[in-house]
């Protein structure tokens, strides 16, 4: 419920302070006075677009702040977690109305205090604007989602959202209550969602599987040609390294041996005994000293190292000639090329390419057998959309049956509301799609077509009526959805809902206004006394001349409750423009009159 309503500097209107009643408000005045400012101030908290040009002249910035009195339920909601996919105020949350107000407004940082939401908007003449929610900055759209859950406004420029047949949509299933069978319908439609989009990502991926599988066999195949072995390379390189060095190698060995032990060389050749030689004499002389002790242990040293020896001289004997030739160097570049073309694809090492090879082999066996998994997948796929398919089905039904019957009891509302003729039909027809023709909300397509009067062409609702018809209109529609579904949870505001219309038609129309109020909040703009007569509070929207001391100020607009004798006068200006004692006595017996018992909320049209 719109709790209070606080305006600067907006238009002609320099403060105002609106308190509108919990049932019926009414808001009145003479033609110019200023009425339209109150819906652009609630549009701005709404968060619609921001005019400079609305900036009061003289002001720096204009301001408007909606405070919005939530119930208990609605605030216990965010932190109940009773959710269902079925709301069709906001999928995400699964709430309507103040619950889905609340949820967004948590979902933005910020949680009602003391059971009350405040939403304002700022203007500056310099055409900037600021969105607040709760003393929070948050971007514009989010003060028009939770004011979208709050606020109804049924105006001339507003009439086009309902000619959008997704709301048409939601304001079926409204009324018709279809609430279990479209969480059902969704709970199916996800499952099939969830299962298209992994056959979808399944699908993509045996595409590139494929070229996978290709790049693995390939490369498999590679390296078992190849045919490394566990440090091949190594090797190989050692043995590189020896044939580059083959001259320094044989030098160097020879050398060595001729110095250890000149038999394993040319002896004719050898210069000198050999240190073989020498050590075996040392032992020899050792030997012959026969003095035990500390000569024999020489000696035996000497062997010792004399064994030793023999043994470094056959290690570099077998070295000799072993270099290999020029043909076995480029063998050796060769396959080293080779090993090394496979560690810079798959190594760093020979051990490494061999793991991966390994891994790549059961990789491929998985990679091969995507296709069964796809066919398996849309098996279940199959499944999944007949229960969907299904699902759809039960809630058409649902829709099919409350379409009659709202179009039947608008059409009747019509009739009272001096649009004798005029009808409504919702259609639900099934989506002509033959290949899917399933959506997130069912199978069906739904559309208001409405006939203004006798003999007019049937037309789709915003194209075959005036702004004063469609507001009349959503009146018919808002009644019939609270005598079928209880309370609304909003604020119904509705502008331009008595052009055309006067007489005992005003009355109708001011006694349906009324009991609209028995479960919702309504605020009306209206020129009619017959209709300001059955609001719970009435607010008068006047100019005032410029003061004279600042001219600079312009025509001000004040705006001020009125009860009592004062609500009187103002009634009998409506009547009659003028405060007469017989326009006086008319305006009493008029607010009398709307005084009478209305039917409970649920009863039709029986007790009007």
């Amino acid at each position: 419920m719109l709790e209070e309503l606080d305006i600067r500097n907006l238009g002609p209107i320099r403060e105002a302070t609106i308190a509108p009643a919990a049932g019926m408000t009414a808001i009145t005045g003479e033609t110019g006075a200023g009425k339209s400012m109150l819906l652009s101030a609630i549009r701005l908290v709404s968060g619609g677009a921001a005019e400079s040009s609305r900036v009061s002249s003289g002001a720096d910035e204009a301001w408007a702040q909606a405070i919005f009195a939530l119930s208990d339920d609605a605030v216990a909601s965010e932190h109940s977690g009773d959710t269902n996919d079925a709301g069709s105020g906001d999928a995400d949350s699964g709430f309507t109305g103040a619950a889905a107000a609340v949820a967004k407004a948590h979902d933005a940082g910020v949680d009602p205090e003391d059971g009350e939401l405040f939403l304002s908007r700022t203007v500056r003449a310099s055409g900037r604007s600021r969105a607040v929610l709760g003393g929070k900055s948050v971007p514009r759209s989010v003060l028009g989602a939770i004011a979208g859950e709050l606020v109804t406004i049924h105006g001339q420029t507003d009439q086009l959202k309902i000619a959008v047949s997704s709301r048409q949509r939601e304001f079926l299933d409204r009324v018709a209550g279809d609430e279990a069978e479209l969480a059902a319908y969704r709970k199916a439609w996800d499952a099939l969602a969830a299962m298209d989009e992994r056959l979808e990502r399944l699908r993509s991926q045996e595409s590139s599987a494929r070229q996978q599988a290709d790049y693995l066999r390939e490369s498999i195949d590679r390296i078992n040609r190849t045919d490394p072995q566990p440090g091949e390379d190594e090797e190989l390189k050692a043995r590189r390294e020896r044939i580059e060095n083959a001259a320094d190698i044989a030098q160097g060995v020879g050398s060595a041996l001729g110095a250890l032990d000149a038999s394993q060389v040319d002896v004719d050749a050898a210069d000198g005994a050999s240190a073989v030689e020498l050590i075996n004499h040392a032992v020899t002389s050792l030997r012959a000293i026969r003095v035990g002790g500390t000569f024999a242990e020489q000696a035996d040293r000497l062997e010792s190292i004399n064994a030793d020896l023999g043994d470094v001289v056959f290690a570099l004997s077998q070295e000799l000639g072993d270099e290999g030739s020029v043909e076995d160097l480029d063998q050796i570049n060769g396959r080293i090329h080779e090993l090394g073309d496979l560690t810079r694809r798959w190594g760093p090492t020979l051990a490494d390419v061999l793991a991966w090879r390994d891994k790549a082999a059961f990789d491929l066996e998985d990679l091969d057998a995507s296709p069964e998994k796809v066919a398996e997948l849309e098996s279940e796929r199959q499944t999944l959309y007949d229960a969907a398919l299904a699902a759809a089905d039960v809630l058409s039904a649902a829709r099919v049956a409350a379409a009659a019957d709202l179009g039947a009891r608008v059409t009747e509302e019509l009739g009272s509301l001096a649009m004798l003729g005029a009808s409504l039909e919702v259609r639900v027809t099934p989506r002509d799609k033959a290949d899917d023709p399933l959506g997130p909300y069912g199978r069906d397509d739904i559309a208001f077509l409405f006939t203004p009067f006798e003999g007019s062409p049937q037309l789709p609702m915003g194209k075959s009526a005036s702004g004063g018809e469609l507001s009349r209109l959503m009146l018919a529609l808002e009644l019939v959805a609270a005598d079928t579904r209880g309370g609304a949870d909003q604020t119904f505001i509705f502008d331009e809902v008595d052009a055309g219309v006067g007489g005992k038609a005003a009355v109708e129309l001011g006694k349906r206004l009324a009991r609209l109020a028995r479960s919702a909040q309504v605020i009306v703009v209206t020129h009619l006394a017959q209709v300001a007569s059955w609001a719970d509070a009435q607010f008068v929207v006047t100019k005032e001349p410029p003061d004279a001391d600042d001219d600079d100020l312009g025509v001000v607009t004040t705006i001020a409750e009125v009860s009592g004798e004062t609500r009187v006068h103002e009634i009998a200006r409506m009547l009659s423009g003028s405060e007469s004692e017989a326009s006086l006595d008319h305006a009493r017996e008029l607010l009398s009159d709307s005084r009478l018992t209305l039917p409970l909320a649920g009863a039709g049209a029986a007790g009007d």
